[in-house]
């Protein structure tokens, strides 16, 4: 197992997933996956003009390309003629095809393609190192995610407050003075910064996976924005230092396997989640809807206890008919309603107790209440 390897996994995990979590928030996930794309477009113009694919101006051209994609994304949605997902599609699919065309009949010879923007190996990221005066200062992934991780720690940090207030209501942000058109072109800056800073280092599917997956995961259990980002980024960190481990001992890809472990802890969530789990949901419904029979068998019994057919009706063994009930579950809510001393069997004639005309008064109340 590396160390290197796993800090620049964890790095570039903290990193995209802290920005990711305003993504999820502002309903944009999509737009790291065009991102992805586009970069590209902003690479082959920068090495057309630097020929130098070591340039740092290749960075920041693949930034400034991605925040013209969600320029021209939201300039397709303001018209009010095409849908979010659609402008997503056309621009990037637009962009990286004019990146595509430029590479195929201008850089033949060059390597300057989409593997090298989008798949990177975390697995060789150690032999790219940085030197200084001859001593070896590490491998230079983990030193570029460390300052994008900075960076965004730092700018999140000084304008928490703006973003917040422009992510959850842009109209409050604008009449306290806070430009919300600013403080989102400010952000998907240093969306694209992180997304082309980790793309070379661990793939686009990863930093996809990452930017998105511990963000919707943390949402299943917060309310608040600060335990969001807290719990974000325990997930990512969790993610990657798991998925890492496996991938190590079943000698398999890690990029993959972190990708999968994110797919595996979110899922385990959405099931598990005691507030938005679907196990503890479907356990609710099932609460619920006995909770609605029983008092509906309540109603029943008082409704015909005093009628002529109440033998007929309030009749253990036939019951279930009257209700429109299986039996099976007609005995399950008989005897939870026997239990809780709400009815009594006199023979197999079903009667309220004193306990039960409470609770059915309870209920009539609460309906009254309810319908006005």
């Amino acid at each position: 197992m590396n160390v290197e390897i796993l800090a620049v996994a964890v790095l570039t995990a903290l990193a995209t997933s802290l920005v990711g979590v305003f993504l999820v928030l502002r309903r944009l996930s999509m737009l790291t996956d065009a991102i992805s794309h586009t970069i590209l477009l902003g690479i082959v113009l920068a090495f057309m003009v630097v020929a130098d694919l070591t340039s740092p101006f290749l960075l920041v051209a693949a930034t400034l390309m991605g925040v013209v994609t969600v320029f021209l994304i939201e300039a397709l949605i303001q018209t009010r003629r095409v849908k979010e997902d659609a402008a997503i599609g056309v621009v990037f699919t637009f962009l990286f095809s004019i990146a595509v065309i430029i590479v195929t009949t201008q850089f033949r010879n060059v390597h300057l393609d989409i593997d090298m923007v989008l798949l990177g190996n975390l697995e060789f990221v150690i032999f790219d190192r940085v030197m200084l005066f001859d001593r070896d200062l590490g491998p230079a992934s983990l030193w570029v995610m460390a300052v994008v991780l900075a960076i965004n720690v730092g700018l999140l940090s000084v304008f928490y407050k703006e973003i917040k207030l422009s992510t959850f209501d842009p109209a409050l942000a604008s009449v306290l003075g806070f430009s919300a058109v600013l403080m989102h072109y400010g952000l998907m800056t240093i969306v694209s910064l992180t997304a082309v800073a980790a793309f070379n280092a661990v793939g686009a599917i990863l930093v996809i996976a990452l930017m998105i997956g511990p963000p919707i995961t943390a949402l299943l259990f917060t309310k608040t924005l600060f335990h969001t980002i807290v719990l974000t980024l325990a997930i990512a960190t969790f993610n990657s230092v798991v998925g890492y481990a496996l991938a190590w001992g079943l000698d398999v890809t890690i990029s993959g396997t972190i990708a999968t472990m994110t797919m595996a802890s979110f899922f385990s969530a959405m099931l598990l989640s005691p507030k938005r789990g679907l196990l503890f949901e479907a356990f609710r419904t099932k609460k619920q809807r006995e909770h609605i029979a029983l008092a509906g068998l309540l109603v029943h019994v008082e409704n015909h206890a005093e009628s002529e057919d109440a033998a007929i009706e309030l009749n253990a063994n036939t019951l279930h008919e009257h209700m429109n009930w299986s039996r099976a579950f007609c005995e399950k809510i008989v005897q939870r309603a026997t239990a809780q001393h709400y009815i009594r069997l006199e023979g197999n004639i079903i009667k309220l107790t004193e306990t039960g005309h409470a609770f059915y008064r309870t209920v009539v109340s609460d309906s009254r209440g309810t319908i006005r």
